[in-house]
């Protein structure tokens, strides 16, 4: 298996430090408020990743954190005349409910800042010891200058970081570039006793202390969006290596960004596109396509055309393998066969490749094409080889069609449909075609079509 690593630049061959175990750390949300389908793409690709080094045979242990502690939080906070941690409680809950929604599984870990404030006033006193931090009138910060290899994630150097920087009048740090490891406390903020007086931790020291103290000193992976490897992951890496001497990080991995009108999807722009909204209109299934479409490191158009071509390709799916399972509700598992492991083969080759989701839905598009040919010429033992790699190893690798399909609109409840249907049912019944049809007409109006089959009457929303 081959990862690009931001560290190098180059692909590199994956061996975790650890045979057979993969310690994984994702970047995980500051919780002030609802999340975005930009900050989905991360939560949906490394999902993947996860499954398929599962699927692999590694284990793997993935950490994602949540950021509670934080000025967007505590402003939030003051608006609502709450505490900080109401307000992170209540949008840890919504994220929880969203990529649920969505149909991630959760991590093995998601620890939140506010509970490893004193490890990381630990990490911050042993930093100071080690002479890579200073304490400024109750603050504390980060020493670049005393960090040699500072700047090699993000592949530019302090001078090139120095043109043009300026130190506001009222900081306190020594040099534009160094960092805070420790904020003093402001009147009304949340705050914990330190040796510096009271306050709270900086940013980039939260993911340090947390990863480490949960997956150990050097992690497997590290990942997250194209937007942290500056300043986020490289503060991170500095005051690790730094903290424990070792390198932090062997493979760092980030994804490109969703972009909106051509800037990158985020709340500070204003241009987001919740992640509940786009579930409600799109569906699971479809938005899960649009995120493995493109290469993870590329970045991606939200754009509706490409979402409703998605929701039209999920369809097929789901209708293929309906089909199947109604024409062959017993459950078999085929003999393996060369073609299998061929099939197989071609699957793993793609996703070994720095994880090639695009070349491995390709061959899922292209086996569903089959299983609907080997069902139309009643070839019942190919169409259950091709239902087994797609339903039970190929889409569950990558996390796709396993949540029930839902109708897309709130308005239209698949009980909803399915009390009209038995309505006219009755009526057809009754003889009362009249009233029948201009159901079916109405249903058709609103894009639902029904079909009348021998052991029913079936529905699907058109395409269009």
């Amino acid at each position: 298996m081959y990862i690009r690593n931001t560290l190098s630049g180059q692909l590199e061959k994956f061996q975790p430090n650890e045979p057979g175990v993969v310690k994984m750390y994702v970047c995980g949300p500051t919780v002030y408020g609802l999340i975005h389908v930009g900050n989905a793409r991360p939560v949906v690709v490394f999902d993947a990743f996860r499954r398929f080094l599962e699927y692999r045979g590694y284990r793997v242990i993935l950490v994602q954190n949540f950021t509670d502690i934080d000025d967007k939080i505590i402003n939030r906070a003051k608006e609502w005349g709450v505490d900080f941690s109401d307000v992170a409680n209540t949008f840890i809950a919504e994220y929880w409910r969203d990529i649920t929604a969505l149909g991630v599984r959760a991590p093995n870990f998601a620890p939140k800042t506010s509970d490893f404030i004193p490890d990381m006033i630990e990490a911050i006193k042993k930093l100071i010891e080690k002479g890579y931090a200073y304490v400024s009138d109750g603050d504390v910060y980060f020493d670049v200058q005393k960090f040699p290899r500072y700047g090699e994630l993000s592949h530019r150097s302090i001078e090139e970081m120095l043109v043009g920087a300026r130190v506001d009048p009222s900081e306190k740090k020594r040099n534009p570039v160094d960092f805070a490891l420790w904020k003093a406390a402001k009147p009304g903020e949340p705050s914990w006793d330190s040796p510096w007086g009271k306050g709270r931790p900086g940013w980039h020291i939260e993911c340090s202390v947390m990863s480490t103290k949960l997956l150990g000193s050097t992690l497997d992976i590290h990942a997250g969006g194209e937007d942290l490897i500056f300043p986020h992951h490289e503060n991170e890496k500095a005051q690790s290596e730094a903290l424990t001497g070792e390198r932090f990080v062997k493979y760092w991995m980030h994804n490109g960004m969703i972009r909106m009108t051509g800037d990158k999807m985020s709340k500070s722009v204003g241009n987001v596109f919740l992640l509940r909204n786009a579930i409600k209109k799109f569906g699971a299934d479809a938005l899960k396509l649009f995120f493995l479409s493109k290469h993870y490191r590329s970045p991606i158009d939200f754009l509706e055309e490409t979402l409703e071509a998605n929701v039209k390709a999920a369809r097929r799916v789901r209708e293929a393998f309906e089909k199947f399972e109604s024409k062959f509700p017993e459950v078999r598992i085929p003999k393996n066969d060369q073609w299998m492991n061929d099939t197989r083969a071609a699957f793993v080759e793609a996703l070994e490749n720095d994880f090639n989701t695009p070349a491995a839905l390709a061959l899922i598009f292209d086996l569903v094409n089959e299983l609907n040919k080997a069902m139309d010429e009643g070839n019942e033992e190919k169409a259950l080889k091709v239902y087994h790699l797609l339903r039970r190893e190929f889409c569950p690798t990558l996390g796709l069609f396993e949540l029930p399909s839902q109708p897309r609109s709130d308005d239209v409840t698949e009980a909803l449909i399915k009390t009209v249907i038995d309505i006219r049912s009755e009526l057809r019944a009754n003889k009362m075609y009249q009233l029948a049809d201009l159901i079916r007409q109405k249903l058709s109006e609103i894009k639902i079509e029904l079909r009348d089959t021998p052991s029913g009457t079936t529905y699907t929303f058109k395409e269009g």
